[in-house]
């Protein structure tokens, strides 16, 4: 039971009950912002849309094509992530690992050039998904990351996006450490105060950046490690 005396305005809040207060605070910031909010899902609208009419109608079938030949089997890869609220949704990608376990040269390509999120638009055109927003989770890995890290739950007050602030910061892929667990879970937080159009479309501009960086360093045999001294657009 909390001590009543604990909770006077000269002390500090128990820890449970200050990670409580943050997020509401944060959630009662996100339910301000109703304005962007309109704006974003007209933006992801118009921009997934022509992405998928103008680049994945021909660039999926090709890739498809590419990964059938390279291993036979299915192309499509189908994950239940967490999304908006904590609810699930399917999420799309293109099948890297063959059927024995091993990673081919054509997926491990598509991984170092985030290719294989390109059936994500599908996501994001559906709703289950922004462009920009916290990088979404399993259930498995969201309730393990909130265990290390009381109001981690907090990234699920938006939708997880195709690319995020903590992505273009370099924390991509998966989080295999504490350090990167706790810098991620740092630049999703500092995106959850600061969202708004212009951030987004900076971070969408940096994303492009270096993923174009990124396919011509695969194509080049370039390690990515080199992709360390870029220059970064500021986060406003």
């Amino acid at each position: 039971m909390i001590d009543p005396i604990s909770l006077s305005p000269s002390s500090p809040l128990p820890p449970v009950l200050t990670v409580v207060s943050r997020m509401q605070r944060e959630r009662d910031m996100i339910d301000q912002k109703k304005n962007y909010f309109i704006c974003k899902r007209v933006f992801d609208l118009v921009f997934a849309g022509l992405f998928i009419l103008f680049v994945l109608s021909w660039l999926l079938p090709i890739l498809c094509f590419l990964l059938w030949i390279d291993n036979r089997g299915t192309v499509f890869f189908f994950q239940r992530r967490v999304g908006m609220g904590g609810k699930t949704f399917t999420c799309y990608k293109l099948r890297t690992i063959q059927s024995n376990g091993s990673i081919s040269q054509l997926g491990l390509f598509l991984r170092k050039t985030n290719l294989d999120e390109f059936p994500q638009f599908f996501n994001v055109f559906k709703g289950d998904m922004s462009l920009v927003g916290p990088r979404p989770h399993t259930h498995s890995d969201c309730a393990k990351f909130s265990e290390l890290l009381p109001g981690y739950k907090k990234r699920n007050l938006v939708k997880p996006g195709l690319t995020g602030l903590a992505q273009v910061k370099g924390f991509h892929g998966p989080a295999h450490t504490l350090y990167r667990i706790r810098m991620r879970f740092h630049w999703d937080t500092m995106y959850l105060q600061k969202a708004g159009m212009l951030p987004d479309c900076l971070i969408l501009l940096q994303t492009v950046y270096q993923r174009f960086a990124a396919l011509a360093f695969c194509m080049l045999g370039i390690s990515q490690s080199s992709l360390s001294g870029e220059p970064t657009i500021p986060f406003v």
